[in-house]
């Protein structure tokens, strides 16, 4: 056990790294990473959740009760900016239908659990962003089906019911279980601490690569558009949240985290729903794969940055 807490240790810190030689080998040597069928995309996605769910404690959620001012500023501002930029984006640039719905479904996705941690190495206020990304997570089922069906309806078919329905089975209902186990089995859950960083990686490594291996060739061939629009997502959404958190007059640990927050998002629920429920639209799961790529690489530059900032 002791033996994969250090690789488990390895992987959370070198979670970025390992991310962009996986892609780099799914995008230029596909035929290896096939055998990661899109159907283990939702699978994969709730083992992560489940993780997550085993690390919640109910002390978490003890900030939304004694300070939810900030909570409330950090969730407003996640299904507000992000949904913002992607319709921005996506006029700005006149991007075909299946990529537009990709850059929308990653929008209007909850906060990524990535975020905890890069404000954590920010010397952010962790228990904010852990606050706020519990908070956007649960309350994504509805946000995220009602925002893609505000931005996209007028040009698709949007099941908004069946995403809601998709979001409660790979998300909330793992999240649940985890919860669960952690509350009733605290040993089993402390004893798992120590591998979730392990398991969250070849999750978030395994969704990735099905993406890039099936969509190499198209990726090779318009990759740049795509990386531009997916890092000016993630950067303004940065920006504007590191704004917000100044005009609301929030002290900088705060600022830092309502920023991440803001920027970094569940690519992997993106990338779920993207296969689920718009398989005709091969690409559309590019840009959640490929934000997933960038985020841990921008976040890891913005921690390094943040860390170095002091009020």
């Amino acid at each position: 056990m002791s033996f994969l807490r250090v690789i488990s240790q390895f992987s959370a810190k070198n979670l970025a790294l390992i991310v962009v030689i996986f892609s780099g080998l799914a995008l230029f040597f596909p035929t290896y990473f096939l055998f990661i069928k899109p159907i283990l995309i939702n699978p994969l996605l709730g083992l992560i959740m489940f993780g997550m769910g085993l690390s919640i404690k109910m002390q978490d959620f003890k900030l939304l009760l004694k300070k939810p001012k900030e909570v409330i500023i950090g969730v407003i501002a996640q299904f507000v900016v992000m949904p913002f930029l992607a319709f921005v984006l996506v006029k700005v640039f006149v991007l075909p239908v299946e990529i537009a719905i990709g850059v929308i479904l990653v929008g209007s996705s909850p906060g990524g659990t990535s975020s905890n941690v890069i404000t954590y190495l920010s010397k952010g206020d962790v228990a904010l962003s852990v606050a706020i990304t519990s908070c956007t997570t649960f309350l994504a089922p509805i946000m995220t089906p009602l925002l893609i069906y505000i931005l996209a309806g007028e040009s698709i078919q949007i099941d908004m019911f069946g995403m809601f329905y998709s979001i409660v089975q790979v998300v909330i209902v793992p999240i649940a279980l985890g919860a669960i186990v952690h509350k009733f089995f605290p040993n089993f859950a402390d004893l798992m601490q120590g591998v979730l960083p392990l398991i969250s990686t070849i999750g978030i490594v395994a969704i990735i690569v099905s993406i890039v291996s099936r969509n190499s060739a198209s990726l090779l061939s318009s990759s740049f558009i795509i990386v531009l629009i997916v890092a000016l997502h993630n950067l303004f959404g940065y920006l504007l949240g590191f704004i917000i958190g100044k005009v609301t007059k929030q002290p900088l640990a705060k600022i830092k985290a309502i920023s991440i927050e803001v920027g970094m998002q569940n690519s992997g629920l993106a990338a779920s729903l993207a296969v689920t429920h718009f398989a005709i639209y091969p690409l559309a799961s590019l840009p959640a794969a490929i934000f997933s790529v960038w985020h841990n690489i921008s976040g890891g530059i913005l921690a390094s940055i943040y860390s170095k900032m002091k009020d």
